[in-house]
């Protein structure tokens, strides 16, 4: 991979990597500002409604026509969270020209110009944001945090973040809640609009062929909306351990969802992220790790058994789909794989085995330009510049003692079961 260039546009940082790797332009743009619970929702919201039309492609349906212009572009837009950081992202992804025959054009230039519109120059009415395209995208966002509830495995993963984290930020879901978003107006989507553009962080990721001077014009186009200003910006907060807190929660179902939350005092900025993802992966990860092999293989106690390390924040998520009468024994075998990991009851080949797959896991997300910005991103966050050659070598570097060492500081915070009607439990 080649060298990223950084340089800024205003108050917006743009990372451009050239690449002959992908046939494609890959665009994204994120924008971070911190979690919080009074603007979540109305950000989320924003995010649906910013899609929906432009100055020049009023509509859903005049985005996907000019996209098909564009030789199939793809465009869309995201929300999330990553610690108790807010993020909106926008992508987009067209063919570079030099692979086509009758494009005089920069087709990059096309595609720029239409994701930085979408932000910048959204369809309007009566110079407030359409009340008709406002309603539609409210009803598509409540459907989405209403597919939420009925997905059982995410509902439990976060209810159980609730209940961790339910005196710090991170216990907001990105979405907002479903009443939070019905109860949002066209004044309150204005304001959180115009606190965007004022206040968020703006980092532009391009990968793929071509020059960075084929995107200079639309950049400098540009420059006078991403005025320099003082970009807010949050602390990750670790709260106190809840010491293994059980919450118990029932519902009609055929199957309990048991969800373990750990705290782990490191995160992707820490010089041990490597030896945590190491340590994740022996734990539940990979389908060779412990919770895999002991809780659903050897003991036949879950349909599902893996775990998830949430590297922004310092937790560790481990969930088992259950039956209803297993949820001691489940528990037991779960927090039994951990203690393992700290005592360095695990064998090389499971370490070995596992550092192969974090490896390939690196190199295959840089085999996309999606994933490879992701890499970027993380760099940008972190404030590590670590290559992909650096990840390779820490995940090789990390050794039993350090797996030992940093299980150790990982203590159970929750312990969190979905589980049937109560005359089933």
């Amino acid at each position: 991979m080649a060298e990223v260039e950084t340089f800024q546009v205003g108050s917006m940082n743009v990372h451009f990597q050239p690449s002959k790797k992908y046939k494609t332009t890959t665009f994204v743009l994120q924008i971070k500002a911190p979690l919080e619970k009074g603007s979540a929702a109305a950000r989320a919201l924003l995010m649906q409604v910013l899609q929906a039309g432009t100055n020049n492609f009023p509509s859903r349906r005049a985005i996907r026509k000019h996209l098909d212009s564009l030789y199939g572009a793809s465009f869309g837009g995201d929300v999330s969270k990553k610690g108790e950081q807010h993020f909106l992202t926008f992508f987009m992804e067209v063919p570079h020209e030099k692979f086509l025959q009758q494009e005089d054009e920069p087709l990059v230039k096309k595609a720029l110009t239409f994701l930085t519109s979408a932000l910048l120059e959204p369809v309007r009415e009566n110079g407030t944001f359409k009340e008709s395209i406002v309603y539609e995208e409210k009803q598509a966002l409540k459907s989405k945090i209403k597919n939420i509830a009925d997905d059982k495995v995410r509902y439990a993963n976060g209810r159980l973040i609730e209940e961790m984290c339910k005196d710090e930020t991170y216990g907001i879901h990105p979405y907002g809640s479903y009443d939070e978003v019905e109860a949002l107006t066209t004044q309150d989507l204005e304001q959180a609009y115009e606190s965007l553009l004022e206040n968020d962080q703006f980092d532009l990721f391009i990968t793929g062929p071509g020059k960075v001077d084929e995107l200079t014009p639309v950049l400098n186009e540009r420059k006078a909306s991403f005025k320099s200003r003082a970009v807010k910006t949050s602390t990750t907060v670790n709260g106190s351990t809840n010491n293994g807190r059980e919450v118990i929660e029932h519902q009609d179902l055929q199957q309990a969802k048991l969800h373990l939350g750990f705290r782990v005092p490191y995160t992707a900025s820490d010089a041990e992220y490597a030896t945590v993802l190491v340590a994740n992966g022996i734990f539940g990860a990979f389908p060779h790790s412990k919770l895999f092999v002991n809780v659903r293989e050897k003991e036949s106690l879950a349909y599902y058994a893996a775990s998830r390390y949430e590297p922004y924040k310092g937790l560790i998520f481990a969930m088992a789909g259950i039956g209803f009468e297993q949820f001691e024994k489940a528990t037991k075998i779960m927090t039994e794989q951990l203690d393992a990991l700290k005592a360095g009851d695990f064998t090389e080949d499971e370490l070995t085995t596992t550092k192969l797959m974090i490896k390939n896991q690196i190199l295959e997300q840089v085999d996309t330009a999606r994933g490879n910005i992701d890499l970027m991103y993380q760099n940008v966050l972190t404030g590590r510049e670590r290559s992909v050659e650096e990840r390779v070598n820490e995940i090789d570097a990390v050794t039993r003692e350090d797996v030992e060492r940093v299980s150790k500081a990982i203590e159970l915070d929750t312990v969190y079961l979905l589980t049937g009607k109560e005359e089933r439990a």
